[in-house]
């Protein structure tokens, strides 16, 4: 059986060349596999199909078509964090739990009380504009009630 060896490599051009002698496609750049960057060619079948060497190039010549072959460049760089991934590890501490749990019981009061102490159960009106004015409406009604309530005006 054939190695990555045996085939022929330039890394300057990104090429590659079966022991047969046949051009292979770059099945394109930089891809990473088990935290290793390679490159990665794959024979056509006008090429492999009628080729003397095919039961040396592929274990199962029977049911592969062509041959592919990767050559590894090293390992790859660990990647980037993003929000995502920072949040999760924020909301996994103790702390993170804890202020995540207090939202909760600070958000859910609000739509309570709009629906049933103001009873806000639907919106009386027609189009985006006039209901997004009717909601902020009875958000203003809220907030100046918790302001009154807490004596914020005194």
């Amino acid at each position: 059986m054939f190695q990555p060896d045996d085939f022929t490599y330039d890394a300057e051009a990104r090429t590659c060349v079966c022991p047969a002698g046949k051009s292979l496609y770059r099945k394109g750049k930089n891809l990473v596999t088990n935290g290793f960057v390679s490159e990665q060619f794959r024979g056509g079948k006008r090429d492999c199909g009628p080729c003397s060497l095919r039961a040396q190039c592929l274990r199962t010549s029977a049911i592969t078509p062509v041959q592919n072959v990767a050559f590894f460049r090293g390992p790859s760089d660990p990647p980037a964090i993003n929000q995502t991934a920072r949040m999760k590890a924020s909301l996994d501490t103790l702390e993170g739990r804890a202020q995540y749990a207090e939202r909760f019981g600070a958000v859910e009061p609000v739509f309570g009380n709009v629906r049933y102490n103001k009873g806000l159960d639907r919106f009386t009106l027609r189009g985006r504009t006039k209901v997004d004015g009717q909601w902020k409406l009875f958000c203003l009604v809220h907030n100046i009630e918790k302001l009154a309530n807490t004596r914020y005006a005194a």
